[in-house]
């Protein structure tokens, strides 16, 4: 996040937080194959690029290789990393699997993910901003 006063204008707000929760996933299809190529790739992003929105979250990066995905995303802090995972694989599948049903002879007993994930948080807030928030809280409060 650059420079302290950059950082501070990057941050998202709900109606009661200020956040950056920034979460970076990878998954893999059933038995690692390489299916995710040419226009089941490109729906892929599509599909999980509406998903990310549908969640309220913000893609940050996104890339569909042949045998893994991964998406870089920010997510308001009410989401738990592991249903964010869970929900995009889950609908991500049912949605491309009912596209492509010549996936379906590939992808082992209709399950097109593999069941396991990774995940990883990617801390942007510095001391600087922490600081900067609690110095600055009182500012337009009204009492």
């Amino acid at each position: 996040m650059g420079d302290n006063s950059q950082a501070w204008k990057m941050l998202r707000n709900t109606r009661h937080a200020k956040y950056w929760c920034a979460y970076h996933f990878a998954w893999v299809p059933k038995y690692r194959r390489d299916i995710l190529v040419g226009e089941v790739a490109k729906y892929t992003r599509e599909v999980l690029k509406g998903i990310a929105e549908e969640l309220g979250c913000e893609v940050l990066a996104l890339e569909v290789m042949p045998d893994h995905v991964h998406i870089f995303l920010l997510c308001p802090p009410r989401l738990a990393p592991s249903y964010i995972a869970n929900y995009l694989k889950g609908k991500s599948a049912r949605k491309i699997l009912q596209r492509f049903s010549h996936i379906k002879t590939r992808a082992k007993y209709g399950k097109l993910w593999n069941r396991s994930y990774f995940v990883a948080t990617a801390g942007n807030v510095t001391e600087d901003v922490v600081k900067k928030y609690v110095e600055e809280q009182w500012k337009g409060v009204w009492y």
